[in-house]
């Protein structure tokens, strides 16, 4: 069974910067595509960035993009989020989310493993 394991979280300014990852275990991450989601206090899950198994695609939520970039290292089995500019209200916990095989991009219906988390919070 694959598991996620995200890491990188934790108290920065407003206007700073933070990098996550997430290593997955098992064979079958080059294969699949990935995504890191985000949950505020009170808030519905959202996603935030995917990319493509390749990587050659990605997409962002517009509340980021222009600031978080998503990435992967097949090689590595870990996906990367860097995140630049940050704002109060990107204050979250960011999870990392695998598709089920075959999906070119990750969305809710085929989300089939995700982290347990990485607290972000971003004082103002």
């Amino acid at each position: 069974q694959v598991q996620l394991v995200e890491s990188g979280g934790g108290l920065v300014q407003a206007g700073g910067s933070l990098r996550l990852s997430c290593a997955a275990s098992g064979r079958t991450f080059s294969s699949r595509a990935m995504g890191w989601l985000r949950q505020a206090s009170g808030k519905e899950r959202e996603f935030v960035a995917v990319i493509s198994w390749s990587g050659g695609s990605t997409y962002y939520s517009e509340s980021v993009k222009g600031r978080f970039t998503i990435s992967r290292d097949n090689a590595k089995n870990t996906v990367y989020l860097q995140m630049n500019s940050l704002k109060s209200e990107d204050t979250a916990v960011y999870y990392c989310a695998m598709s089920r095989a075959g999906v070119t991009v990750l969305r809710h219906s085929n989300v089939e493993v995700v982290g347990q988390g990485t607290l972000v919070t971003v004082s103002a």
